[in-house]
């Protein structure tokens, strides 16, 4: 099929990604824009028609759980050694003036 990637496309690209690229990378991307264009058009001419969508591979289930404290916060054995405690807090020297 062999898709012919442009100097204009190469340039176009460049400028997007911020590259700046040399005659022969311009040349080494054309050739791999070129084989991913022909790789793309080899799967299309696979019939998917019976196959079902999917938006992934494998099954996705909702692994997001339920926020459970389950060994307290912890603050009187961090604020033990504290040289000084307001309240429940780190009690330290004023830094603006």
């Amino acid at each position: 099929m062999a898709n012919v990637i442009s100097d204009e496309t190469i340039e176009y690209v460049g400028i997007l990604a911020k590259l700046e690229l040399s005659e022969a990378e311009k040349e080494r991307a054309k050739k791999d824009m070129g084989e991913m264009l022909d790789y793309i058009d080899k799967l299309n001419e696979l019939d998917t028609s019976e196959v079902e969508p999917m938006s992934h591979v494998f099954p996705v289930n909702n692994v997001f759980r339920e926020d459970e404290v389950t060994n307290g916060d912890g603050r009187e054995k961090t604020l033990a050694n504290a040289p000084a405690r307001k309240e429940d807090t780190f009690e330290v020297p004023k830094t603006i003036v």
